[in-house]
């Protein structure tokens, strides 16, 4: 048998209270002084003891004997056992261990998805996101698989089709070349072997460019140092102002062909528009930062950017020499992003355009 049972109040003491009054205190000053205040501590001390929910158990022993259980709350100057803070503390910090379990659990796969989109514009050819998980983050690394492989494709499919389109120009140039040898006039003949080296160097930068797109970059050690150097030797062999200040004293983790051909692309772009180049190497343990620096006029502020952007001219000319193909700075910022890095141009302070090429290690 249980039961619960909950103690009255004492009730309080006057013409209007119902039954017996309660027992009276002992006598006391304060009593004999303000019987009301007396009346007050004496309820207060009967609610101290006896008040609130008590929960009662009788239960049946042999010999017709009961056994009654009686829990009722402590009294108030009653501290606490060691034990509650302790429980308390150890189903807090479960709590917290729990949820952060089940937060890392729930954003870990949007970590993955986040850290594929980033590496997507490096490399199309990068492993697919598992399609397992909770039903929405499966679906979406599911849609980021699909739209990966869409755009592998469409890419595969223009390089084949520029790469075959080339192709087919290799033979008409080649009879237009030898055409152009038998030319009796040789001012005719220098004029359409130069128009004929043009084209193919159009259609060259063209499917360069086409190709960084879906190529990633190998990670081997580079002294940077030395391919500048190279580079530097290559550029004044052919008369031109090339210079080359600063140090890279550690290898960089990246591709010797690929950067090569950007700081080239960069360089040739400064002697051309710039009648010189400065370059200047700062090494850190971060990022290696190339700068290429020629004493040209600059570029209009708006057109920093769309230089950028393929077979995009400042100058409206078709003359490879003063407007070049339009490929160059494209193909440059290609191979910096393909890097995990960066390429941006400024108007320098003293005069000419700066290329910054950041290289992270």
């Amino acid at each position: 048998l249980a039961a619960w049972q909950i103690t009255p109040p004492p009730q309080r003491p006057g013409p209007l209270a119902d039954g017996p009054a309660a027992p009276p205190s002992p006598p006391s000053a304060a009593s004999s002084a303000d019987p009301r205040a007396a009346w007050r501590a004496q309820r207060a001390e009967r609610w101290r003891h006896h008040a609130g929910l008590v929960f009662v158990a009788q239960v049946p022993l042999q010999g017709g004997q009961w056994l009654r259980l009686e829990n009722r709350p402590l009294p108030e100057d009653t501290s606490l056992p060691w034990r509650v803070p302790v429980s308390l503390l150890v189903l807090a910090l479960t709590v917290a261990a729990l949820s952060w379990w089940a937060v890392r659990r729930v954003t870990r796969p949007l970590a993955d998805l986040a850290r594929a989109a980033d590496g997507l514009g490096q490399d199309l050819t990068q492993a697919p996101l598992p399609e397992t998980g909770p039903q929405e983050v499966a679906r979406a690394n599911r849609a980021f698989n699909r739209m990966q492989q869409r755009l592998r494709r469409t890419l595969e499919g223009r390089t084949r089709m520029l790469a075959a389109v080339s192709h087919d120009l290799k033979t008409p140039l080649t009879r237009m070349r030898l055409r152009a040898e038998m030319l009796d006039d040789e001012d005719l003949r220098e004029r359409m072997e130069h128009d004929l080296d043009e084209m193919s160097q159009l259609v060259g930068d063209a499917l360069d460019h086409l190709r960084g797109l879906e190529q990633a970059q190998e990670g081997r050690p580079v002294d940077v140092m030395a391919l500048l150097e190279s580079l530097q030797s290559d550029q004044q062999a052919m008369g031109r102002d090339v210079q080359l200040e600063g140090a890279c004293e550690r290898p960089w983790p990246g591709g010797a062909a690929a950067l090569r051909r950007c700081v080239n692309n960069l360089v040739d772009n400064a002697v051309l528009y710039g009648q010189r180049a400065l370059l200047s190497v700062q090494d850190s343990p971060e990022a290696v930062t190339i700068r290429v620096r020629d004493a040209g006029p600059g570029l209009p502020p708006e057109a920093l950017e769309q230089v950028f952007e393929p077979f995009f001219r400042l100058e409206a000319s078709r003359n490879r020499v003063t407007g070049g193909t339009g490929l160059g700075l494209a193909i440059a910022r290609q191979i910096a992003e393909g890097a995990g890095g960066t390429l941006s141009l400024r108007n320098h302070p003293e005069g000419g355009l700066e290329a910054t090429l950041r290289l992270p290690r």
